[in-house]
């Protein structure tokens, strides 16, 4: 456990500049449409910093798959759990999503479709990698 603590903290401090930049880009794009007049200082930091925090969980967690000895699926149950909670608490806080049951039920659907897709997507590209391993192993004669 002290192992992944480290990791996660080491992954999410390498990372959490990511959330600050993605919310710069996304300032930008609304404020060329036309769609923010001015915003306050205490929503700007806030926003801020939760986007440092969002993105230090996001990449913390990752450290699941390689620290801890879990199964793919187990760990990326784990991965998926703790993403929509970092996702949603810090959206449904800042305002980005409505506080309402529809929208809320929305975003989970969209975002366990995408999860779900891009976890199936990685699971066959790694799936395909230990095949060609072990076809090159077996003409190697290792296996």
């Amino acid at each position: 456990m002290k192992d992944f603590v480290k990791e996660f903290a080491r992954r999410g401090l390498m990372l959490c500049g990511g959330g600050p930049l993605v919310l710069a880009i996304v300032y930008l794009c609304i404020n060329a449409s036309g769609q923010v007049g001015s915003l306050s200082v205490v929503r700007i930091v806030t926003e801020i910093l939760s986007s440092m925090l969002l993105a230090f969980i996001a990449a913390g967690i990752t450290a699941v798959y390689t620290v801890e000895k879990l199964q793919l699926p187990v760990a990326g149950l784990i991965h998926g759990s703790v993403m929509l909670a970092d996702y949603l608490l810090i959206y449904l806080i800042n305002g980005w999503i409505p506080f309402r049951p529809a929208a809320v039920a929305l975003f989970v659907l969209i975002y366990a479709v995408c999860f779900i897709i891009i976890f199936l997507i990685v699971r066959k590209l790694i799936q395909i990698q230990i095949n060609r391993l072990n076809r090159q192993m077996q003409q190697e004669g290792m296996l």
